[in-house]
């Protein structure tokens, strides 16, 4: 399978609502679940988290990028400056291990026909070559540790340590059996 891969940009927001569909992805998230306080997003679902991120986009803000096969979207990974996900700086499992500027991976989602592909793994890499353009020099990421049971695809958004392992990311500190923090250093 050849994966192309474009930032989320005005002339793609139709193809990011085409591979979120109407409810928005996960239960109308539109991936601004860690860039507002909690009570705020889940009052906003839908509509308003649509609209927040269509905004920021149409301002400018990349905030990831979408995977293609044959011109059709079929994934999608969300990254910023850790600076840009207020929630993630309030998380007392997942809070900054130091002071150095990271890129933040937040969001996974992929079309239910290509899961199991390896595009997770793929789109990790390419947030590295992007990250890397843009002078970024350390990308961290919050997978899931599948532990037993499988676990509902809603529940792993973030990747599973097993996608950022095999994308060569390594763990770097653990506050919670199954929410490690992953990182990446570009050299």
């Amino acid at each position: 399978m050849k994966i192309a891969f474009r930032p989320l940009t005005p002339e793609h927001w139709q193809d990011f609502e085409l591979l979120f569909g109407e409810r928005g992805a996960c239960g109308g998230c539109w991936c601004m679940f860690w860039k507002k306080p909690r009570k705020q997003f889940h009052a906003e679902v839908y509509e308003k988290n649509h609209l927040d991120q269509k905004r920021m986009v149409d301002e400018g803000v990349i905030p990831g990028i979408l995977a293609y096969v044959d011109g059709q979207p079929l994934g999608w990974c969300g990254f910023e400056p850790r600076e840009n996900y207020f929630a993630l700086s309030r998380s007392r499992i997942l809070k900054p291990i130091d002071d150095k500027p990271v890129w933040s991976v937040t969001c996974f989602f992929v079309d239910k026909k290509f899961r199991k592909q390896g595009v997770t793994v793929a789109l990790l890499k390419e947030v590295l070559e992007y990250v890397s353009s843009k002078g970024g020099r350390i990308v961290e990421g919050y997978p899931v540790e599948v532990v037993g049971d499988k676990v509902p695809d809603p529940f792993i958004f973030t990747g599973t340590a097993t996608a950022y392992k095999q994308a060569g990311f390594v763990e770097v500190v653990r506050r919670s059996a199954t929410r490690p923090i992953f990182r990446y250093i570009i050299k």
